[in-house]
């Protein structure tokens, strides 16, 4: 990937230029751990936690701006910025970075399944791309038609590359970013960054195991930094789990012992569970999705209930850990066509999910799962229970 520079360019060329820089910048702004950081940074109200925020201002200002701007042009990284964070009227630019089949979604589908070791998500990614045209694409608010955007679309001879494409991206999330082990480290680390976070504000640097100067120190005490911010990456926090080993606060020292030994907790995957009572067939039915989604609902309230209390140790006995990735987004003709996939079909548009039932027929992937002690042995007793319980008052609703 390229950017051109050009002394006597035209806006179509500068256009394409903003795509391929903000394509390439996009995710600057990612802190230690990815989105697990993320969720501490909402938990706790941390802007700069949100890896799109971030990557904002680092465009906008500093060594990325100074070097876009150098190279291509006064106000360029502002542009990109633009781009980034979605403003104005979306274009076939914008799905470069953002929308169904953007750059970033082609790049990780192939570089995760490579570096994990994973036989899912192959695609035909020459194949794709050969079949890539662009499209105008109608769009409307409300009843009121709008101009068409342009965008991605695909030709008819990519159909079965575009379903392999979603169904590939799909299956990513419940082998990998998904999986039990993933995400109970995942959980680990969340508490444990909140935990020190919480530390921080209330003046009990000492309980943390950290010196003042250190990194996560100086970002929780002024997370609106950018500069500090930066500091954070996965090293950081690695070489931060034998000082926190030693925490005077019990929540940090065990979590960081757990993390750095990879003493994992153990998972219980409720859903599961509960899916194999209400569908023991596996039919996958809207209407036992639909009571299995109730009754997730119910168990999780209940087991909340019970864990709301820590146990004398300031220690939580147990972790709820909840999510679900849908395979492919509906269309909503408000927010533009960026997130589907359109087939050319003769002269017309047709949205992948019409043209093919592969992509049609494709669930919503949930998970709820508990995460607990291996040592604790009542705790495995008290979920189960709250299951049951669950099920029948959802039963009888």
């Amino acid at each position: 990937m390229e950017i051109v520079r050009r002394t006597t360019s035209s806006r179509h060329d500068t256009r394409e230029n903003h795509a391929l820089a903000a394509a390439l910048v996009h995710d600057v702004g990612h802190g230690p751990f990815s989105h697990a950081f993320e969720k501490v940074g909402s938990r706790l109200g941390l802007k700069l936690a949100d890896h799109e925020t971030l990557s904002e201002e680092l465009i906008r200002t500093g060594e990325i701006a100074e070097a876009l701007n150098k190279e291509m042009g006064k106000c360029f990284s502002d542009d990109v910025a633009d781009i980034v964070k979605k403003d104005g009227v979306k274009t076939v630019h914008h799905a470069v970075v953002s929308s169904q089949f953007d750059a970033d979604r082609l790049d990780y589908i192939r570089r995760d399944r490579f570096m994990t070791g994973s036989q899912h998500a192959g695609i035909d990614f020459r194949w794709l791309l050969a079949n890539l045209e662009i499209g105008s694409v109608p769009r409307g608010v409300d009843n009121t038609p709008l101009d068409p955007v342009e965008t991605f679309v695909i030709g008819p001879k990519a159909v079965h590359a575009a379903e392999a494409y979603v169904l590939g991206l799909f299956q990513l999330y419940p082998t990998i970013y998904f999986h039990k082990t993933t995400r109970g480290a995942e959980k680990i680390f969340e508490e444990l960054l909140v935990r020190i976070v919480e530390l921080v504000r209330e003046s009990r640097v000492n309980d943390t195991g950290l010196f003042a100067r250190h990194p996560l120190i100086r970002f929780a005490l002024e997370p609106e930094n950018a500069q500090l911010a930066l500091l954070l990456d996965d090293t950081v926090v690695w070489g931060a789990l034998s000082l926190m080993s030693e925490a005077k606060d019990a929540l940090v020292s065990e979590f960081a012992v757990r993390l750095r030994d990879r003493k994992l907790l153990k998972c219980f995957d409720v859903r599961e569970t509960i899916a194999n009572i209400i569908d023991p067939n596996c039919t996958n039915s809207d209407e036992n999705i639909s009571i299995i989604d109730k009754c997730c609902t119910m168990v999780k309230a209940k087991l909340t209930n019970r864990i709301s209390d820590y146990d004398h140790a300031g220690v939580p006995t147990l972790l709820i850990d909840e999510d679900e990735r849908s395979p492919y987004r509906a269309v909503d003709r408000s927010k533009g066509p960026l997130n589907q996939i359109m087939v050319r079909s003769g002269k017309q548009l047709v949205d992948l999910k019409d043209r093919s039932s592969v992509v049609k027929e494709l669930k919503t992937f949930k998970l709820l799962r508990v995460y607990y002690s291996k040592d604790n042995t009542e705790i495995e007793s008290e979920v189960n229970s709250a299951i049951a319980e669950g099920i029948a008052e959802c039963q009888k609703a």
